[in-house]
């Protein structure tokens, strides 16, 4: 009699990471020869249960040192509590949790979402990542997605015909730390919208159809000018995570030259303790130069291999380009290329990332900035502060966006010149510049305007540094506004928000006599004036500069 599983086969696909343009992972899917066994386990929790198992233990057959993606319904988790036989598979395999993430699937209709989000803390709570798949295209409330928290969130490619929703998606992922990824992706133009949404990842027959062994390569469209969405003040790691070869810390020499000899593309091996916490990094060329000389094999085959191995460099999953760039500059030179480990919230390896990548990235977001520079100050323009604004706002930072310009500065052009114009317009924007220090920017918008976004401690030393200055152009004295709003989170939804806040403020600080600042808060009505006085004499001016951080 046959079973069930005789006509059952597997098939993987490349879950593509779209800014290194390598596979990032595997999923796994069913393909039954005869019968439709995923509608039997729909409705069958230990059937799919089975199926999952099933699924792990014939990638694992492969060989494959990529991290896996395996599916599973909603009501499954939710009626068995959790998946026990999935990391009894895994960890007998000598693979860990946290390199399977696993997808679940609709339908949510009628599953108890408390059982089901007790399952899946199960799941975390044994290492392994959790997907919410479908969304778009399945019936996954919004409140049950926010509470899931997944590490991933996979879109139906239907919703790139709606940029608006992939955006906002992008947008609450950032507010749960999860990646975005896009299914179903068939044709370049699909490809193209991804990227210029915000998603880091991607699957589709465009980049590899599911195949019976696991694809070696995959075809990723060359971006285009239009596609990059990395925010300009430093990318994500996020976004360049690669697959790490990992294994344990007690593992032999032999093994890891095996598994370096067997994987062209695997620049290094992680040495990981039993939670996957990196202990030791062995770095491929350094590695199998020690094994190559006269008597190398002979000496270290079967000694431990972190002998050979060096300390590991790991930042943190949430860390930006440029601090992973700290890490590398730290220690000797002949490290420089070796891959830096990424590592969650527990300590455990959830990657690698490439110094290569990081570097081509960087230099194309200066090159993009550079091109948006002013050409009289070499300040970057409005959109790098405003995408700034949104970064702050989606991570639930507080901050302060500044107006400033020269007053009467008609004036001061028609009776100076331009030159001597221009001469102020550098000096106020070198006097910004100096002013704001650590997480503060400066953009020039054109002309005498300037925008400065800042933490609200930072205000005073702000205003101090260009209001307390006696400005002259042409041997004519000049005088500055600034004007400023306060926003708390909450208070605005975007930059457009902010900046609409921020306009009657201006108008207020333009009206006061000499050297003014006016500040607001979001949400709430009337401002303070700081500095200046009214033309009409009954309002004087308040000194209490330090104050606004103060709240």
């Amino acid at each position: 009699m046959h079973s069930w599983t005789d006509t059952l086969r597997f098939a993987f696909q490349p879950v593509v990471n779209l800014t290194t343009q390598g596979v990032a992972g595997l999923e796994i899917l069913a393909r039954p020869e005869t019968g439709d066994i995923l509608a039997e386990a729909r409705r069958d929790p230990e059937l799919d249960a089975r199926l999952a198992v099933l699924a792990v233990r014939t990638a694992l057959r492969q060989e494959t040192l990529l991290p896996l993606h395996v599916n599973v319904f909603a009501a499954t988790l939710a009626d068995l509590g959790g998946l026990a036989p999935l990391y009894d598979v895994v960890r007998g395999a000598g693979r860990l949790p946290w390199e399977v993430t696993v997808d679940v699937g609709p339908p949510y209709t009628h599953v108890p979402q408390t059982a089901l989000l007790e399952a899946t803390g199960v799941l975390r709570g044994q290492g392994f990542r959790i997907s919410a798949d479908g969304v778009g295209d399945g019936d996954v409330p919004l409140r049950l997605l926010t509470d899931l928290a997944p590490d991933l969130v996979k879109l139906d490619a239907s919703l790139l015909a709606r940029p608006a929703a992939v955006r906002a998606m992008r947008a609450l992922c950032e507010e749960l730390g999860a990646l975005l990824a896009v299914e179903g992706v068939e044709t370049e133009l699909q490809c193209s919208a991804a990227l210029a949404a915000g998603a880091q990842l991607a699957q589709g027959d465009l980049f590899a159809p599911p195949a019976r062994l696991p694809a070696a390569d995959v075809y990723v469209p060359p971006r285009t000018a239009g596609c990059a969405a990395r925010p300009r003040s430093g990318p994500s790691i996020r976004e360049f995570v690669r697959p790490a070869a990992l294994l344990p810390v007690t593992a032999s020499a032999g093994q890891v030259r095996a598994l370096l000899t067997g994987a062209e593309d695997v620049s290094g091996v992680l040495l990981v303790d039993r939670a996957g916490v990196p202990v030791r990094s062995v770095h491929r060329s350094r590695f199998l130069l020690s094994m190559s000389g006269r008597y190398g094999h002979a000496l270290y085959a079967d000694r431990p291999a972190a002998k050979l191995g060096d300390a590991p460099r790991t930042v943190g999953v949430d860390a930006t380009a440029w601090e992973v760039l700290d890490v590398v500059a730290v220690g000797g030179r002949n490290r420089t290329s070796d891959d830096v480990a990424v590592v969650d919230h527990h300590g455990r390896c959830v990657g690698v990332v490439r110094l290569a990548d990081l570097v081509r990235a960087l230099a194309e977001s200066r090159v993009e900035e550079a091109a948006g520079l002013n050409p009289l100050t070499r300040l970057p323009g409005s959109d790098a502060i405003t995408g700034e604004v949104d970064r702050r706002i989606a991570d639930g930072r507080a901050f302060a966006l500044s107006w400033l310009d020269v007053d009467h500065f008609k004036q001061v052009n028609d009776g100076a010149g331009f030159a001597a114009g221009d001469e102020l317009i550098r000096s106020v924007g070198r006097a910004l510049q100096r002013a704001a220090s650590g997480t503060a920017r400066v953009g020039h918008i054109g002309g005498d305007d300037f925008l400065v976004l800042t933490d609200p401690e930072g205000l005073g030393a702000l205003a101090s540094a260009v209001l307390d200055v006696f400005w002259t152009a042409g041997g004519r004295p000049v005088t500055l506004s600034l004007a400023t709003v306060l926003c708390v989170p909450g208070t605005v939804s975007d930059h457009r928000q902010a900046a609409a806040g921020l306009a009657p403020l201006k108008k207020a600080a333009k009206a006061l006599r000499g050297a003014s600042w006016v500040l607001g808060r979001a949400g709430l009505p009337g401002h303070e004036v700081l500095r200046g006085e009214d033309v009409r004499g009954g309002e004087p001016p308040l000194r209490a500069a330090a104050e606004p951080g103060a709240d």
